[in-house]
């Protein structure tokens, strides 16, 4: 099985999934393997990524692992939330200035004042902060576009979080879900309903949400541009995504030269 992060991953920053990614996805596909997308993302905003890469039907984890679904026909297979009361008063307290947005799966987001323009999609509708935290959630995201992630990682650390899981993003974005949620966690489940274990993962990511799934998965390869960290959590780190990092692992495994080399395996064993 190969599970896929999305952002740095298979599309750039600017959300363009190039040409060679999509190819390189499809040999896969083609080989039989399934493709499991695995993503920081809501899942109204993977969807368009599954449906560019004219996946078949089958899992998606969103929400850094708090949702997974199965797609097409969409059905929810799983939703994890937590209380977000208590980190939100935390928050805000040590960062008064940041913007906070909880997920409504499927459609949107409930904010506590405007994202910067194209970073989050779907309905997006300003709320209190009373309101934010008064709910269950699958996760809360805390923005601050003048801060650095230097400084949300500092951040994360002086609000000594306990009872969820958070990562700290590319930029000064912060993901908090419920304890124990992360990308490997939901992975885990799908795998094994596909009759798979994490021996047979191939995983390949770029951000800190990454690590856990890159670690657990039989393989896991982060892109080399890519944080430290994240490198070091990996068994093996491949080229930069501008360079075509993914499409180059991916074709190690399933592109022209591994499929004859299958083939004339297959043959010799026979």
């Amino acid at each position: 099985m190969v599970a896929l992060d999305i952002d740095g991953t298979l599309v750039d920053h600017e959300g363009v999934l190039p040409h060679e990614v999509r190819r390189s996805v499809r040999r896969v596909v083609d080989a039989g393997v399934p493709v499991v997308l695995t993503t920081g993302r809501s899942w109204h905003a993977t969807r368009p990524v599954f449906e560019q890469l004219g996946l078949p039907s089958g899992p998606a984890v969103a929400s850094n692992g708090a949702v997974t679904v199965t797609f097409p026909p969409f059905q929810l297979e799983q939703v994890v939330t937590f209380d977000p009361s208590d980190v939100v008063e935390k928050v805000l307290r040590e960062h008064p200035t940041a913007a906070l947005a909880a997920e409504v799966v499927g459609q949107g987001y409930r904010v506590t004042k405007q994202f910067p323009e194209d970073e989050l999609s779907g309905v997006i509708e300003e709320v209190s902060v009373e309101e934010l935290a008064g709910s269950d959630v699958t996760r809360i995201v805390v923005r601050d576009p003048n801060a650095s992630d230097e400084e949300f990682i500092r951040l994360a650390g002086r609000l000594g979080l306990h009872g969820v899981s958070y990562f700290v993003g590319w930029s000064a974005w912060l993901d908090i879900a419920p304890e124990g949620v992360n990308k490997a966690s939901a992975l885990a489940d799908v795998v094994d309903g596909l009759g798979f274990t994490a021996g047979d993962v191939l995983a390949i990511g770029d951000g800190r949400n990454d690590i856990e799934m890159l670690t657990w998965a039989g393989r896991g390869v982060a892109l080399g541009d890519a944080s430290a960290e994240v490198r070091a959590a990996a068994d093996h780190v491949t080229a930069p995504f501008a360079e075509g990092g993914t499409a180059r692992e991916l074709d190690r495994w399933f592109g022209t030269r591994a499929r004859r080399a299958a083939r004339e395996l297959s043959v010799l064993a026979s």
